[in-house]
């Protein structure tokens, strides 16, 4: 079974205390080799994954920054961060997986950036009902490893939606993501990638909902 290596958080740590282009490149094989290991264990996730949803790509995410339009200049991340990616159209929503020292590994599912017409088509749903998705969001499982929605939101209701409405504490929300931290030694024992995995797809039933929701108008009818 693929684990996460121990070498992976060492050297991450190192690079977070040398952030710099002549220390990286001095160690670049022994990086390219831990980070190897390190995509071949998100491979594996994907594999995993596949057993109860479609996964069409495992992407592991460059360790190169990009500073162009930033005030931080640093030249490299200090994490390695990878994103399973859904089957569209037909199913939205993805996956990511995210492997930093000192404690500051999670996992994370749901929808980051809904575009506008996303975002109002969700909205619009929840206006009309919001018990399906409530039912989603309490079932014991769910909440027991994902908590609640994480993310940005409004102060108050968005344009052209009543502030009072029931259902304003999800329609006021722009993300709609959960996030379940990971502690290094967690991710460092043997049933991390199983855990990871059962976490994933207990997400399942939100995604379908949420796909439904995108792939329909509000009559049910398939925009696809």
């Amino acid at each position: 079974m693929q684990s996460i290596p121990k070498e992976a958080l060492q050297i991450l740590e190192e690079l977070s205390q040398n952030n710099n282009r002549d220390w990286f490149n001095e160690h670049k094989p022994e990086f390219k080799a831990v980070e190897a290991k390190v995509k071949a264990t998100y491979n594996y996730i994907g594999e995993l994954m596949n057993m109860h949803d479609i996964i069409d790509k495992v992407k592991v995410f460059r360790i190169y920054r990009d500073v162009r339009f930033s005030k931080n200049k640093l030249p490299y991340k200090t994490h390695f961060g990878g994103s399973f990616q859904r089957r569209k159209p037909e199913l939205r929503g993805g996956y990511y997986l995210h492997i930093q020292p000192n404690n500051e590994s999670f996992i994370a599912t749901g929808f980051w950036e809904p575009n506008k017409e996303d975002l109002f088509r969700i909205r619009k749903e929840f206006e009309m009902d919001d018990n399906e998705i409530r039912d989603i969001l309490e079932d014991k499982a769910f909440k027991s490893v994902w908590g609640g929605f994480v993310g940005d939101e409004l102060k108050t209701a968005p344009k052209g939606f009543d502030r009072e409405h029931k259902a304003i504490d999800l329609i006021r929300r722009k993300q709609f993501i959960f996030v379940k931290p990971f502690t290094d030694k967690e991710i460092l024992e043997k049933d991390f990638v199983p855990k990871v995995n059962a976490c994933f797809e207990l997400a399942r039933p939100y995604l379908d909902y949420m796909s439904d929701v995108l792939t329909t108008n509000l009559n049910g009818e398939s925009l696809l």
